[in-house]
């Protein structure tokens, strides 16, 4: 074989793994969108398909079923909340404009993706990597104040800022409460002071 054919058998070789590549997101993508509007017993696989602009069997040989796009949900919504959030170490006010902004694209998704994980355990194994995720992001969000405090304080304190800005407190006050999103900021960031204030305090009382 010519340098020349093993040239051209490589790009055909990347061209195939690329198109398959953004065919499986395009699946999973319209996987998701039914996600947003149904709940998990009512989507089917033809539904998917035909969104997607594949056939069934092209979902089976992927992923086998729902089931196998379930798994692969957490790491595409994963890109899909940074792409949203960003980062924005050290700033409070950017970080709840920047968190408040995602939850008013998916917050009703959110909310009703939750309502179902104790009927479908499967469910509840992409909202844990979601609640991680949250996580990680907070603990890299706030790290000017998180890593100074001793592992106890800081873990306690990374419990409040998860609770402070948890998706059912934008649910509770833009859904129940119908407040405004200015509204919902003022709260948010009233919360997140308190958290970050408090261990501070509880230093200095202590010393």
């Amino acid at each position: 074989m010519t340098d020349q054919q093993i040239l051209r058998r490589a790009y055909r070789q990347g061209a195939r793994a690329e198109a398959a590549e953004a065919t499986g997101q395009r699946i999973v993508d319209a996987f998701l969108a039914h996600l947003q509007n149904a709940w998990f017993e009512e989507i089917t696989l033809d539904a998917v398909a035909r969104d997607a602009g594949v056939t069934v069997q092209t979902i089976v040989r992927r992923f086998g079923s729902k089931q196998g796009l379930l798994e692969a949900v957490p790491e595409r919504m994963r890109h899909k909340v940074l792409l949203r959030r960003g980062m924005s170490v050290g700033d409070i006010d950017r970080t709840v404009d920047l968190l408040i902004a995602d939850y008013e694209e998916t917050g009703d998704f959110l909310t009703r993706f939750l309502a179902q994980e104790e009927r479908h355990p499967a469910l509840r194994v992409v909202s844990d990597y979601g609640r991680a995720g949250h996580r990680q992001w907070l603990s890299e969000s706030f790290a000017p104040w998180l890593d100074p405090l001793p592992e106890r304080v800081r873990n306690t304190t990374l419990d409040a800022l998860v609770v402070a800005t948890d998706v059912y407190v934008w649910k509770l006050m833009r859904r129940d409460m119908r407040r405004s999103a200015a509204e919902l900021k003022a709260i948010v960031t009233r919360m997140i002071d308190a958290a970050l204030d408090a261990p501070a305090t509880n230093h200095a009382q202590k010393n």
